[in-house]
């Protein structure tokens, strides 16, 4: 059989055909570009056959602040606040460290203590996302984004439009990002969503890495099954219990089986561990919730100190809705307390709205019953059931006092536009 492989190099985009195996001379010249004589060198048997990707900016807020403060290049960077917090992201020096995205700040701290801690700018990150995001509908329309920092995309047919195949159209995609934008990228390439996304976190950072259909079933044969996207520790969990931890012993399962135990989640345990994922790269998937959340310095349980502390996260979440042309037709509340424990609380809205006012209503509601010798350590606010502007707060002769609150918190949003956030505030913001 043809073990021939392609190469592209990813410095100057050269692409090449690979000598064969059993070419002891030339062999050992595969892993150089013949072009630019460097070694980040992708090589693959279906390298130009594949064309969906995903790609995952890497440590994408430590990276932002890195680019604006280059003083920062070489430290172990951590983004979170406070003792108390969590760390929202790490960069790869402090990962050396053992630091890792979701750790108590005072364990991120201990085990990297020189670390420089750096409150989250979320309107920055956003912003820069916005223009990574531009950048890739500039390479295909099929762009399905799943964060601030990554997206599917699906290059089929892009051959002729953009001269080259989708691997190597990916590699000059992901160098501009690097040379305009100031941050890398890792790029993952196969044949479907799932495996595109499994190999983007093969090869970090600025990595590449390719799942081809050939070796799709036997890459996956081992691996543990929390790899498959949807497999958190409570299904992990309840699948080792069944005697199931590799995705290889998933797949001697029986798929009715699946089904019957695991529901609707069966079935793409039952593909996913076969290398199969019909599911389409979609440019028009919704955005599921917009939500925020802070973790207190000292824990909290006293109605009127969590209300205080709930409305900043009701205006943030407002002025999301509003960027994003969207409005909530429900609202979830979360709370973590003392032992980290975490309590989710739901109500769906009479009438979508864009407004902090009525988010904070309900929140306060949903808020209320929880309220007793509990501390709470987090507290956090979600805007669900997201329908489009255009059905927000609509006048209402029955609620005049809603068309009322909608009008000042516009005229307050204008003065915040033209003179900053901190213009105008609510009294119980103070």
């Amino acid at each position: 059989m043809n073990q021939t492989e392609d190469c592209l190099c990813r410095d100057c985009l050269a692409v090449w055909r690979a000598p064969d195996a059993n070419d002891q001379e030339r062999a050992p010249e595969a892993g150089v570009c013949p072009a630019c004589r460097l070694k980040r060198v992708v090589r693959h048997r279906e390298l130009h056959r594949l064309a969906i990707a995903h790609i995952d900016c890497d440590a994408f807020y430590a990276s932002v602040e890195k680019r604006d403060d280059p003083n920062l290049r070489d430290s172990p960077v951590i983004i979170g606040g406070g003792r108390r917090g969590v760390v929202s992201a790490a960069c790869y020096v402090a990962r050396m460290y053992g630091v890792r995205s979701a750790m108590p700040m005072f364990k991120a701290l201990k085990a990297c203590p020189d670390a420089v801690v750096i409150r989250p700018n979320m309107e920055k990150y956003s912003r820069v996302g916005r223009e990574i995001r531009k950048m890739m509908r500039n390479v295909t329309p099929l762009v399905q984004p799943l964060s601030i920092d990554e997206a599917f995309l699906d290059l089929s047919g892009a051959d002729a439009l953009h001269g080259g195949s989708p691997a190597r159209t990916l590699a000059g995609l992901v160098r501009r990002i690097e040379q305009e934008i100031g941050v890398s990228a890792s790029i993952g390439l196969s044949y479907n969503k799932f495996l595109a996304k499994v190999a983007s976190d093969l090869d970090k950072p600025r990595g590449f890495a390719v799942i081809g259909e050939r070796e799709a079933v036997s890459f996956l044969h081992d691996k543990p099954v929390r790899m498959i996207f949807g497999v958190g520790k409570a299904l992990e969990r309840k699948l080792r219990q069944d005697g199931i931890g590799t995705i290889g012993q998933l797949r001697e399962m029986d798929p009715k089986r699946l089904m019957t135990r695991y529901g609707s989640m069966g079935e793409r345990l039952y593909n996913f561990s076969r290398g199969v994922d019909p599911r389409p790269v979609d440019p028009h998937s919704e955005t599921k919730s917009i939500s925020t959340e802070t973790t207190f310095e000292n824990d909290l349980s006293s109605l009127s100190d969590l209300a205080h502390a709930l409305w900043p996260l009701c205006e943030t979440v407002a002025r999301r809705l509003r960027k994003n042309d969207l409005a909530a037709g429900g609202v979830q509340l979360k709370l973590r307390d003392s032992d980290f424990k975490i309590v989710t609380r739901s109500r769906k809205l009479g009438t979508p709205t864009q407004l902090a006012e009525f988010l904070f209503q309900t929140g306060v509601q949903l808020l209320e019953p929880e309220i007793g010798e509990t501390q709470y350590r987090l507290l956090g606010i979600g805007a669900e059931y997201l329908t489009g502007a255009e059905t927000a707060d609509i006048p209402d002769l029955a609620d005049p006092d809603r068309d009322k609150q909608a009008r000042v918190e516009r005229v307050m949003q204008e003065i915040r536009e033209k003179l900053g956030q901190d213009a105008v505030v609510k009294g119980r913001a103070l």
